[in-house]
C-alpha cells in the first residue's frame, strides 16, 4: 500500500514539474536584420569647364626688370648705364609698346606679343634713330606714329602680321624691312618721297604683280638692294631705279624677261631668280649681257642652254635646269684663237661655274676650259 502511495507521489510531482517547464518562456529569436536600404546613387556633377584664355592671357606674364638708376625707365625695359640712348625692351612678353624716353636713339621691341603700334608711347620719341619691332604679332600701326619719329633711319618689323605697308613712313629711313609679313597690298605713293632708302626687304609676303603699280620704286633714288623673293609675281618689277646693286626675285612665277629690261643699270652686280618659270623662250639671247653683272643665279628654273653673259661675270649658278649641252665656242666672248685670251686684263672673269642637276655628264668639254681660264671650280 505504502509503496503504490509512492508511486503515485512520485507520479504527481513529475506531472506538476512538466507543467512548470512547459510555463517558462522560450528564449526569442533574435529578430533578423532589416534589409539595407538602397542608397540614391547621385553621379557627381562635372567640373565646370574653363572658359578659353583668351588674349591676351594666353600669354606669359610681362617680364619686370629692376629698378633703373633712370628714373624715366620703363620697368618692364633695361637701361644700360654705359648706353643711356638705347632702351632694351625685347623678349619681355610684352603686349603693348611702353612709353619711350625722348633720350632713346636705339629701341629694341623684337619678340614680344604686340599686336598694335599706337602714337602715344611715341609723344616724346623725338631723337629714335633705330627700331626693331620684328617677331611680334603687328597687325595695324597708327598713322601719327610716324609723325613723332620722322628722324628715323632704319625700321625692322619682319615677322609680324601686316598686310599692307604701313602709311606715311618717314622719308629719311635708309633701312625698311617687312619681310615675313602678310603683305598684299602696296599703297599708291608708299615710297614717294623716300629717297635717301638704300635697302627695301619685301620677301615673303604675298605680293602680286596688281598689287604694285608702275611707279611703286619709281621714285627711290638711292635703293641699292630690292628684295621680293618668296611672293607671287609672274612679271619682273616695272621702273626699278637704274642705281640699284642687288635685285633678289627667287621663289616667284616669273615666266618672262623683257629684252632690254636691264638696260641703263649701271651698277646691277647681284641678281638671283631661282625657283622660277624661266624657260629659254622667256630668256631673251643677250638680256644678262650687262657689263656689271657679277654673280648671276638662275637655278630651279626650265632652261635648256647656257644664255650669254658678259667677260666680267665671275659666278653662274644654272644649276636644276633641263640643260643638255654646253658649248664653250658659243659662249666664249671672244674666238679662242684670239689674242684676248692670252691678255689678262681681257679674259674672262668666270670663276665659278655650278651645273648640277642637268642632263650633263663629266668631262667638261675643252672649250669651255681654254675660253674661262679663271675657272677655279666647276660642279657638274
Amino acid at each position: 500500500m505504502k509503496t503504490g502511495v509512492g508511486l503515485y507521489t512520485a507520479l504527481v510531482l513529475c506531472l506538476l514539474m512538466g507543467t512548470v517547464f512547459l510555463q517558462r518562456p522560450r528564449p526569442k529569436k533574435p529578430p533578423k536584420p532589416p534589409k539595407p536600404s538602397k542608397r540614391p546613387s547621385f553621379k557627381p556633377a562635372p567640373p565646370p569647364k574653363e572658359p578659353e584664355p583668351q588674349e591676351p592671357t594666353d600669354f606669359p606674364p610681362p617680364v619686370i626688370g629692376p629698378p633703373s638708376m633712370f628714373p624715366d625707365c620703363p620697368r618692364e625695359c633695361f637701361c644700360p648705364p654705359s648706353f643711356p640712348n638705347a632702351l632694351y625692351c625685347e623678349n619681355r612678353n610684352l603686349r603693348t609698346v611702353p612709353v619711350i624716353p625722348s633720350r632713346v636713339q636705339y629701341l629694341y621691341l623684337q619678340n614680344n606679343y604686340i599686336s598694335e603700334v599706337t602714337a602715344e608711347p611715341f609723344n616724346n620719341a623725338t631723337e629714335l634713330r633705330w627700331v626693331n619691332m620684328a617677331n611680334n604679332r603687328i597687325k595695324k600701326v597708327d598713322k601719327q606714329v610716324f609723325e613723332k619719329v620722322a628722324g628715323l633711319l632704319f625700321l625692322y618689323m619682319e615677322r609680324n602680321q601686316l598686310k599692307e605697308v604701313p602709311d606715311d613712313l618717314p622719308a629719311g629711313l635708309e633701312q625698311l624691312r617687312l619681310s615675313h609679313n602678310q603683305i598684299s597690298k602696296i599703297p599708291s605713293g608708299a615710297f614717294g618721297k623716300m629717297e635717301h632708302l638704300a635697302l627695301l626687304d619685301l620677301h615673303h609676303n604675298k605680293l602680286s604683280d596688281s598689287d604694285m603699280g608702275k611707279n611703286t620704286f619709281k621714285d627711290l633714288k638711292n635703293l641699292v638692294q630690292l628684295n621680293l623673293a618668296h611672293n607671287i609675281l609672274k612679271k619682273m618689277p616695272a621702273n626699278i631705279p637704274n642705281g640699284i646693286a642687288q635685285l633678289f626675285l627667287d621663289r616667284n612665277n616669273i615666266d618672262n624677261i623683257p629684252k632690254d629690261y636691264f638696260q641703263g643699270f649701271s651698277n646691277l652686280a647681284f641678281v638671283r631668280l631661282n625657283y622660277n618659270q624661266l624657260s629659254d623662250k622667256g630668256v631673251p639671247k643677250a638680256v644678262f649681257n650687262v657689263s656689271t653683272l657679277l654673280d648671276l643665279h638662275l637655278a630651279h628654273n626650265q632652261l635648256t642652254s647656257v644664255p650669254l653673259f658678259n667677260p666680267q661675270l665671275e659666278h653662274l649658278h644654272l644649276n636644276h635646269n633641263s640643260i643638255e649641252s654646253i658649248n664653250g665656242t658659243q659662249l666664249c666672248p671672244f674666238s679662242l684663237s684670239s689674242e684676248s685670251l692670252t691678255d689678262e686684263a681681257l679674259m674672262p672673269r668666270l670663276r665659278y661655274l655650278r651645273l648640277d642637276g642637268n642632263h650633263l655628264s663629266p668631262p667638261v668639254p675643252l672649250d669651255v676650259i681654254m675660253c674661262f681660264r679663271h675657272l677655279k671650280s666647276i660642279v657638274v
